[in-house]
Order: C-alpha cells, then structure tokens, then sequence
C-alpha cells in the first residue's frame, strides 16, 4: 500500500483499478463484483476491508463506490438506475495515469469552491473530502444501522421474512444453542418436481464472516439440508467466499451490500420516492 501515498485523498486510489476491473470483466459488472475485484487486484488485507466508517459500511468500499461517482461525473462510467457499473467509450479507450487522477478530482473542487455562495458554504468547501464521504448517511447506511441495531431474534425474524418474501416455504426460526449456528430451516419450491431443503444462519456483524465460520456451518448441514444460507450485515472475507463454493453442499453468501438490495427489490421496510433530473441533452434537439 505504500505507493498509494502519492494520493492525498484516500479513494482517489481506486478510480483507476475501478475501470481496470470493469475491463477485465467485459466493460460492466455488478457493485460487489467489481469492489470484490478490486480488492483481490489490489491485494488489500481482509482486516483493512473489515475496517468501517462512523455511518457503519466498510471504509474501503464505501471509498470505491465513491471512485465510482467520481469516475461516472467525469464520462468514464455510465449512471445505471439498475445497480449495474458500465464503462462509457471513454473508460474503455482512455487510460487514465496518478497524475489526471489529480487533476480531475482538484479541478472538480475549485470548481465546487467558485460555486460556493456564502461563508459557511466557503467553510465546508475547504473540508477534506475523504471526511465528507465518511460522515455521508444515505437510506442504505440506515438501513444497515437499523439492522444492526436489533436484537438478535429480532433480526432472526426479519430474515425469516426475507426469506418468505423471496419464495421460500415453510420457513422456521429454530434458534437452538450448540445447533452449529443454526437459526432456521426453510424449503426452496422450485417447481412442482424440485425443491430444496434448506437451513439458513443470521449474523449481525459490522465486520467480517470469516472462513471458518462458513466450515463450521457446513459441518452442521451435512446430511440434513441440500444447501445453506448465511446471512450478514457485514461482509464475507475473500477466504470465506473460496470456502463456500470450494465442496458441497453449497453455501449462499448474502452480505450487507446484497441484502440491502434484497430490502430494494421487494419494497420491504422501505418507502419508494420519485425523483427527477432535467435531461438538458433531450432539450437541446429544440433549441
């Protein structure tokens, strides 16, 4: 990580593995694909991935994703209201150096600076960027603090929701102790010939699920359920995630990233506003 130095803000680092990432795997990708290969490019420890912000996410990832606003601002990515990260012509014919990485990011500040109408606004202008991004609380954040802050069957529950939600049957909470992490069983009805058992595991983590964890849950599954899920409000270490796929019966891995989604998709203990942005380029056509 020492030649990450030359950059004085933190995740101005991660703008050019961004786009290098989104080339390696065809010029899109989802968020956790992306952030996942970034990090294993990047060889960064697990413990520092563990590390989070004040608001609850990961620091390294909360730091990508804003590499990606950035990048999306200056013509390298396409903005995707479908959760999909997508090189623009630019990202994928220009090569970016440290240098325009710097250049960029500081003309877009003195900009911001000029745009500033009052002391306050000039007082603001001038914190590190870095601490905007860290002290910044959107409705995903909040949703991962609020599921943090359960009790732990209250969280049990809210999964076996989830699940039900999903198109799982017969969900149950077991929450036995010395069960193997256990906390409930399910059946997957994929059509009328096939279906699943399965059993699934809660954690309420700000940090990481490490790969023991995930041999240990196997263990418990062997021999009475066809797969298992676990479930986080943390992340999975890149060991975690080799481990579950590596023998069966296979694991699903639903960390915060994904389950917020989870709570998107199905609209569950969220409520959907619209907004909109004016589309300057459709006007032009009428000037």
């Amino acid at each position: 990580m020492e030649k990450l130095k030359k950059y004085n803000q933190a995740f101005l680092v991660y703008w050019i593995p961004v786009i290098e990432a989104l080339k390696e795997l065809g010029g899109s990708g989802r968020p956790s694909e992306v952030t996942d290969l970034v990090i294993e490019r990047m060889q960064i420890p697990d413990e520092i991935v563990a590390e989070t912000i004040k608001s609850g996410p990961s620091r390294v990832k909360n730091q990508i994703a804003w590499a990606r606003m950035y990048l999306v601002e200056n013509g390298f990515l396409d903005s995707s209201v479908r959760g999909v990260w997508s090189l623009t012509e630019k990202g994928l014919k220009y090569s970016l150096t440290a240098e325009e990485v710097q250049h960029l990011f500081y003309e877009r500040k003195k900009n911001r600076s000029k745009n500033k109408t009052n002391k306050n606004d000039k007082d603001n202008s001038s914190k590190n960027d870095e601490q905007e991004i860290i002290e910044s609380i959107d409705y995903q954040t909040e949703l991962l603090n609020t599921l943090q802050g359960l009790p732990p069957d209250g969280f049990e529950r809210l999964c076996q929701r989830l699940l039900r939600e999903s198109g799982f049957e017969q969900v149950k909470v077991t929450g036995k102790s010395g069960d193997g992490g256990i906390d409930g069983t399910g059946i997957l009805q994929v059509n009328p010939f096939v279906s699943f058992d399965v059993l699934f595991q809660c954690k309420r983590y700000k940090g990481s699920v490490s790969s023991p964890q995930i041999r240990d849950f196997r263990g418990a599954m062997i021999g009475r359920a066809d797969k298992g899920i676990i479930i986080t409000t943390g992340n999975f270490t890149a060991d975690a995630k080799t481990e579950a796929r590596r023998v069966p019966p296979p694991i699903e891995l639903v960390d915060g990233e994904k389950l917020v989604q989870m709570f998107e998709n199905l609209v569950l203990g969220l409520k959907p506003k619209k907004d909109f942005d004016l589309d300057h380029q459709f006007f032009n056509d009428f000037k």
